[in-house]
């Protein structure tokens, strides 16, 4: 299971109304850290299939739902529920913290 393109047009669809949690990876293409980040997300895209919905969103090509979380460096992974961020991860952690943080929003 691949990451979900996220953006500003489908944020509301794919994140606000998901019956499951979803990490959100705001990233950029020019982003280091993002790309070193970015192979740990696709793992937990795998990992989590059913369980958690994973997304990517480009702050550049999105800057609405970036300016609406308060984005101010990438990465930045949000975990939502119900429509609301439970979870806020700065910086390319290690794996192990990400499921650390994650891994009590999923059932």
């Amino acid at each position: 299971m691949k990451p979900v393109e996220v953006n500003d047009a489908n944020f509301q669809n794919e994140v606000l109304n998901s019956t499951t949690p979803v990490l959100v990876d705001f990233w950029a293409t020019w982003c280091g850290p993002c790309k070193m980040i970015a192979p740990v997300v696709e793992e937990m895209a795998n990992e989590y299939d059913g369980k958690l919905k994973v997304g990517k969103l480009d702050v550049d090509a999105n800057p609405a739902v970036s300016m609406k979380y308060g984005i101010r460096s990438i990465p930045t992974l949000l975990v939502f529920k119900g429509g609301q961020v439970v979870e806020q991860i700065v910086g390319a952690v290690p794996k192990r913290h990400l499921v650390d943080k994650v891994s009590h929003h999923v059932s």
